[in-house]
């Protein structure tokens, strides 16, 4: 803790420590009777020091086109469900960095992480302290109540562990997301990420080391993530009312997600040719 409060001054520049001040995360919280941490460890000094490489990973790295961000609300409950590819969870820190760093009405979207996160060392303690939650129904149920904004991608690791030959081809999305809007009354805006998939591009899945090393997937790639520019669309917000009759019906809603962000996926792809 002594050594991150003297280096910060050091490391993080003061309009990085202006974004994440204004975003108001040290609010005390009777739960913890903390001033820094809320209940699932968001800290704000680690949030500047992690923004401060997220900035440029953002501006030079992957050189990010963020669009339609005046879709997402600057106050009350929201849920950002988005595609997921990559291999690495890039494009929910890149996403969620989006809507923290806009000009109007930012703040910062908690993304929801798979469970194995917490087990490799110090990963799981570091995405709690920036913000990530392990992605339980009664944590997204709590967010939602606090009027939190989520970050959720309900293809799981089925969308961040497929082959390269599958990007931009949307996997099966879980119906989590779609219960706790409805129960939450809760707007959905869609996302569509391109560029992602381009960052650590897959051949496969190598299952018998993935299951020695107790991981649910262990791609075949190059050790490396490529700066493929990244373009994020994010759609009108979705209103789903009334209670569904049967998991048909809340299927039924999934699809009218899943096709908005198919149709932000085609856009992006075609915005980003245009800029490379």
């Amino acid at each position: 803790m002594r050594t991150r409060e003297y280096l910060k001054p050091w490391l993080v520049p003061r309009d990085v420590e202006a974004i994440v001040d204004g975003l108001n995360l040290g609010r005390r919280n009777d739960q913890t009777g903390s001033a820094s941490y809320d209940p699932w460890g968001l800290n704000p000094d680690t949030t500047k020091m992690t923004f401060t490489v997220v900035r440029w990973l953002y501006d030079t790295y992957f050189r990010v086109v963020a669009n339609g961000l005046d879709n997402v609300p600057a106050t009350g409950r929201v849920l950002l469900v988005g595609n997921h590819g990559g291999q690495l969870p890039i494009d929910g820190v890149l996403v969620s960095y989006a809507v923290a760093s806009k000009s109007e009405g930012a703040r910062l979207p908690r993304s929801m992480i798979e469970r194995w996160f917490p087990s490799v060392p110090f990963l799981g303690n570091w995405m709690n302290s920036v913000g990530g939650v392990i992605g339980d129904p009664k944590n997204c149920a709590k967010m939602l109540e606090r009027d939190e904004a989520l970050v959720v991608f309900p293809e799981g690791i089925r969308g961040s562990g497929k082959p390269y030959r599958l990007r931009y081809q949307l996997q099966r999305f879980g119906h989590g997301f779609m219960h706790l809007a409805l129960e939450h009354d809760t707007p959905i805006v869609p996302v569509g990420v391109v560029g992602c998939e381009e960052t650590m591009p897959s051949l496969g899945n190598l299952r018998p080391a993935a299951r020695l090393l107790g991981l649910p997937y262990l791609p075949l790639a190059l050790p490396a993530v490529l700066p493929a520019r990244v373009v994020l669309n994010f759609g009108t917000p979705l209103h789903f009312n009334g209670a569904p009759e049967g998991e048909a019906e809340v299927a039924r809603r999934v699809e009218v997600v899943k096709d908005a962000i198919r149709d932000l996926i085609d856009r992006g792809i075609e915005q980003r040719r245009d800029l490379l």
